[in-house]
């Protein structure tokens, strides 16, 4: 199994100095566009559109990077209509494999991602969530600085409250990003518990088939179940409490 969605989406800010929160924005083709600029550095990042929201838009990112692996004969299906709908699961695949990709034939030193967007003409990076408080200090500087000259000091109240509406806009916006976080770790956890649970009803098919296999302790289906039923040390199975559900079985 690759990377965990939160695994990958600190590479890919780190890599890229970007603000990508839910794995699902890499729909946009933007940010694979410039993973793999940092591996060729020959892309047209003027192309590349980072801050769009339209599927047509998307497609003309993706056919950047279809050109990319047509260039350097990456041998490797751009599932382009799936990736587009930003699906989290389609988009996750893509984006372990592209990792895997990336592990391999990145030839190391530094890359200047943001100099990369901002000198082709691209779209600045995303503010990080700290950034409408930065803002929000400096511009008052900034209108001194273009020659508007303050009528009145402000007071001490209202300077505490713009600091103050600062703060609470950072913390909202903080608020907002750990729960598309914990929306995204809660999807991701059911897709997994899907998986488990099928191949679980296809070992329980196979033994009601054939009983003989769970008499074999060193079969396969002993093993795989051996490993559907095993617990971290220092879990604890919930007590029964006398109530039966039918439905969860590990």
């Amino acid at each position: 199994m690759g990377e965990s969605r939160q695994e990958l989406l600190g590479w890919l800010n780190n890599l890229l100095q970007l603000n990508v929160t839910k794995v699902e924005q890499c729909g946009t083709g933007a940010a694979l566009c410039q993973i793999y600029d940092s591996i060729y550095q020959d892309l047209p990042m003027s192309r590349v559109k980072f801050n769009v929201n339209t599927e047509y838009a998307y497609l003309q990112n993706f056919k950047i990077l279809q050109n990319c692996f047509a260039k350097h004969q990456i041998e490797r299906l751009v599932p382009v209509e799936s990736l587009i709908k930003c699906k989290m699961q389609d988009n996750l695949e893509f984006l372990q494999w592209t990792k895997r990709f990336w592990d391999q034939y990145y030839p190391g030193g530094e890359y200047d991602a943001v100099a990369r967007r901002k000198g082709a003409g691209a779209p600045a990076a995303a503010a990080p969530a700290s950034a409408p408080t930065t803002s929000a200090r400096t511009s008052g500087a900034g209108a001194a600085r273009r020659g508007t000259t303050p009528t009145t000091a402000p007071t001490r109240s209202t300077a505490a409250v713009r600091t103050g509406g600062a703060a609470s806009a950072a913390l909202t916006q903080e608020l907002n990003a750990m729960k598309d976080t914990v929306a995204g770790l809660e999807r991701e956890r059911d897709f997994y518990f899907s998986k488990l649970r099928d191949i679980e009803m296809l070992l329980q098919q196979a033994c009601e088939a054939d009983p003989e296999l769970e008499k074999d302790e060193d079969s396969l289906i002993k093993q795989v179940q051996a490993i559907l039923y095993s617990t971290e040390e220092g879990f604890e199975i919930p007590a029964d409490d006398g109530v039966v559900d039918d439905q969860e079985t590990f």
